[in-house]
């Protein structure tokens, strides 16, 4: 009896050893695994990223004032320093198509065109003599395809980097046809970054990253943020210089091809998935896909875009020949839409100015001819 006693008592002194021996194994194991699981989630920067964004509570399109500027302070403060730059060290590229050279690019030209002639050039689709003379010989025809398919956006995407890297500058920054850009406002916040570091500025329009099966990373599932073109973007030089070889030479296309999405998330998969770097949120952009009105007067002038659209009741984005087309039969569709713009004190008639631009042009500039006295 007594040797049975000692034969379990060193049964369960052996098994207590064993299991303190396989414990610091199965913690290393268990800090192994969650180190793989995550790194095949999110990459290091993207990681940074959620932290420092707060992805959750992050609304574009329920932004305050008091949170807009709150978050330049934070997103910028810890990594700025001032440079002394101008107008002339950036390179500014709008993206149009022909149907829209009447009225977008209309509009573009009475208001901030006229403040960075120089600077600023329109891709497009096709030729006209009439635009090409109203920019001053600054309307491209890249000869991409027309329309909003993913092939013709890559396609103008890639001729405006081409474009920017042939001219040398210190910053490229993208805009839609359909914004406004407060050129003295997007200098005095690009002063605030180093000009030789790697930046990629811009605003998502989601609230959470963009997951995809990358089919060209061996079905590996990649998460990344991307800057919504149609609120504008910019990149700096020393980034750029990393984009050219997956931009240049056919490259953009063919990797929107691959991953079957549009320019400005292709742009961020090559910036985020495939040379690391990261998004920086800068909520000064702004563009159609957000609540105009929510930008406070006391913040309008603050801001570096702006955009315009038009909604119907179910919330909804209607064309602008659709919608254009309602409100000029009047009668009972006249209601139908809720024009998307922002709120501008004693602007001008809506019916002269329904997209808010020219009103905001006279704001900032009020020497303007056609502005009111």
């Amino acid at each position: 009896m007594t040797q049975a006693r000692e034969n379990m008592g060193l049964y369960f002194r052996y098994k207590i050893s064993v299991s303190f021996l396989l414990l610091p194994i199965i913690v290393f194991i268990i800090i192994i695994y969650t180190l793989y699981y995550t790194n095949n989630k999110l990459s290091p920067h993207t990681r940074h990223l959620l932290i420092e964004r707060q992805p959750s509570s992050f609304r574009p399109q329920e932004l305050s004032s008091d949170s807009i500027g709150q978050q330049t302070v934070t997103m910028v403060s810890t990594r700025s320093r001032i440079q002394n730059i101008t107008l002339e060290d950036i390179f500014i590229t709008v993206k149009t198509t022909r149907a829209f050279h009447r009225t977008r690019l209309s509009i573009i030209i009475k208001t901030w065109f006229q403040l960075a002639k120089n600077q600023t050039w329109f891709f497009s689709d096709a030729d006209d003599d009439e635009y090409h003379m109203l920019t001053n010989g600054h309307l491209i025809n890249t000869n991409c395809p027309e329309g909003h398919d993913p092939d013709g956006l890559s396609c103008k995407m890639a001729k405006e980097f081409e474009a920017y890297i042939k001219s040398q500058k210190s910053w490229w920054c993208h805009f839609d046809d359909d914004n406004y850009v407060n050129t003295e406002q997007l200098v005095q916040i690009l002063a605030q970054y180093d000009i030789d570091q790697d930046w990629y500025l811009g605003k998502p329009s989601t609230t959470y990253p963009l997951s995809i099966i990358d089919r060209g990373r061996v079905m590996k599932q990649t998460t990344f943020w991307f800057a919504t073109g149609g609120a504008g973007l910019c990149i700096s030089k020393s980034l750029g210089l990393k984009i050219i070889p997956y931009a240049s030479n056919g490259n953009f296309i063919r990797i929107s091809r691959k991953i079957g999405l549009p320019d400005d998330v292709t742009l961020g998969y090559i910036i985020e998935a495939l040379i690391q770097n990261y998004l920086i949120v800068v909520p000064q952009f702004h563009s159609h896909l957000e609540v105009m009105k929510h930008i406070s007067k006391e913040d309008l002038y603050k801001q570096i875009s702006y955009g315009y659209g038009r909604w119907d009741q179910r919330g909804g984005e209607v064309g602008e020949e659709e919608g254009d087309g309602e409100q000029r039969e009047g009668g009972a569709k006249a209601g139908r839409y809720i024009d998307n713009v922002i709120q501008v004190e004693d602007g001008l008639d809506k019916s002269i100015d329904p997209t808010r631009f020219l009103s905001l042009h006279c704001k900032l500039q009020p020497s303007v001819s056609y502005c009111p006295n």
